[in-house]
């Protein structure tokens, strides 16, 4: 009889979550009380977004991600609201802007700057006005860039086009009326050609964003969906929700037939909603609690039993939300390859949580690292909405250390613009460069900042990046009231860490060149 492994080869078996330190966390942030099933915070490179508790109206906090320790409980907020908030997303092709949805029934899109949130912001870029009761959730289109969805209590999907010169848009050009109560959570496909949503009404549904027709829905019993997810391109969909007997469970869907899923499983009696995140780089699925402390970890396969637990991290505090950092500012030489960002109500905390694939090796792993979506849309609004390029790609970038961007091989006429990595990557994580490179980014940065600070349009202001976040504080007029004072202090902190980072990596830089020396002497002395 041949012996049978038990567990199943895979590079990821052995992934663990390694919380940030104190020192490294948001402490004192004032977040929501709201009993809202939604994340609560949105995370890019740059900055770290949290609905918090205000009175009178709605705000949220926008933090830079440097921006670790104790927040400062005045710290300005955006605050343009006079409902809650419900949710926030930043815009995947641009760091600078972000979204948000309120009880008063409109959607805003704001401009933040590229220093930060220095004063309140009460003005918005754009005001969306559609919706006729409030809206709970809005999503950003995957491929075309300033296409934005949006959902709420009157069971409408709508469209929105942010292409246009009018600072308050009131018709969206697309409103999707297939649902019958109020729709819970909103996924698309890889190409965004499909948009699958789970509705109060146990009912998960596809439909096709561009037509806004529906194409197929469940109609299973003892499943009651509260959350739906695509699975990358694996032509599959995960839900999270109860069973008939109030059991969390998550249930797996061949996306063209949804008579009955594919795999299905509880998981334990808890009341928690269920948020699933999907990695479509390393095929793993995580399943964090709201209200636990635990986050699951597994990974899917395209044959059966699609779905292989892993195993799962532990916290002693529980989280209310949670945030996401996308690929392109992860933490490569660490084999970093998710990053949450765990709400943690009871102690007014943020912790970011990595999960580490452990590797003996600093240097950069390129197969857990494949190609993933970049910060460069595939295609316009208006080409989306007019039917061009239907069944358009992401286009790729690779997360190596000076590589560029690349677009996918089914782009067609689409051109991609050739950017640096070096350049869209986190300023806490900087690469490897030469001073004397980045001294002629900073020049070059300096001089674009100089010609278009007074003429460049709110949307187009992400191209203006910062080198390493470096600021020359010699041109700054001196402080004069005390915010300014405090101000100007965080800011030289940020610098201060900043370059601390930098010179860290320089020293994981310095020990892998001196490891490749040694091993080449080894090389030639055994010849």
């Amino acid at each position: 009889m041949t012996w049978r492994p038990q567990y199943r080869s895979s590079k990821f078996r052995h992934v663990f979550g390694k919380a940030a330190t104190k020192e490294n966390c948001y402490d004192g942030v004032p977040i929501t009380l709201s009993v809202h099933d939604n994340l609560l915070c949105s995370v890019n490179p740059r900055f770290i977004a949290v609905i918090t508790e205000c009175a009178g109206g709605g705000a949220f906090l926008v933090l830079s991600i440097n921006h670790t320790g104790k927040v400062d409980p005045h710290h300005p907020k955006v605050s343009g609201h006079r409902g809650n908030v419900l949710d926030i997303k930043w815009n995947p092709f641009d760091d600078f802007c972000i979204a948000s949805c309120s009880e008063d029934a409109t959607v805003k899109v704001w401009d933040i700057p590229q220093h930060g949130v220095m004063k309140n912001i009460t003005v918005p870029w754009k005001e969306l006005q559609g919706h006729s009761r409030r809206v709970g959730l809005i999503e950003w289109h995957p491929t075309a860039s300033n296409v934005l969805f949006s959902t709420g209590y009157d069971y409408q999907v709508m469209v929105w086009n942010l292409n246009c010169p009018e600072p308050v848009v009131k018709n969206p050009v697309r409103t999707i009326s297939v649902h019958s109560d109020v729709v819970l959570s909103m996924s698309f496909n890889m190409d965004g050609s499909r948009l699958a949503t789970s509705c109060k009404d146990k009912k998960i549904r596809i439909i096709d964003p561009r037509a806004g027709t529906l194409l197929r829905e469940t109609n299973y019993k003892t499943h009651k969906a509260s959350k739906v997810l695509f699975l990358g391109n694996l032509k599959m969909l995960l839900s999270t929700g109860t069973s008939c007997w109030n059991h969390r469970q998550i249930a797996l869907w061949d996306q063209e037939d949804l008579s009955e899923p594919s795999f299905q499983e509880d998981l334990d009696g808890s009341s928690g909603v269920l948020f699933p995140f999907y990695d479509p780089d390393t095929h793993m699925l995580y399943i964090a609690g709201k209200g636990d402390g635990n986050i699951r970890y597994y990974e899917i396969s395209s044959e059966k039993p699609y779905v292989h637990f892993l195993t799962e991290y532990r916290s002693i505090l529980p989280q209310k939300g949670m945030g996401v950092m996308p690929k392109r500012g992860l933490d490569v030489c660490s084999c970093e390859v998710f990053r949450f960002y765990r709400l943690v109500t009871i102690k007014s905390l943020i912790e970011p949580l990595s999960m580490i694939v452990p590797r003996r090796s600093e240097s950069y792993q390129e197969d857990i690292y494949p190609m993933t979506a970049g910060k460069e849309p595939a295609m316009t609004a208006e080409e989306w909405l007019s039917g061009m390029d239907k069944g358009q790609n992401p286009v790729l970038m690779s997360l190596k250390p000076g590589s560029k961007l690349e677009p996918y091989a089914d782009l067609g006429s689409v051109k991609a613009p050739i950017v640096s990595v070096d350049s869209q990557r986190s300023v806490s994580r900087p690469g490897p460069l030469p001073f004397s490179l980045i001294q002629q980014q900073q020049q070059q940065e300096e001089r674009e900042r100089r010609e278009t600070s007074t003429n460049a349009p709110p949307h187009d202001r992400s191209s203006n990046t910062i080198t390493n976040g470096q600021r020359d504080f010699t041109h700054c007029s001196p402080p004069k009231t005390e915010n300014e004072l405090r101000q100007m202090f965080y800011k030289q902190q940020d610098e201060i860490r900043k370059l601390r980072e930098l010179l860290n990596q320089r020293d994981v830089r310095i020990k892998q060149l001196e490891l490749e020396i040694k091993n080449v002497k080894n090389v030639q002395s055994l010849r």
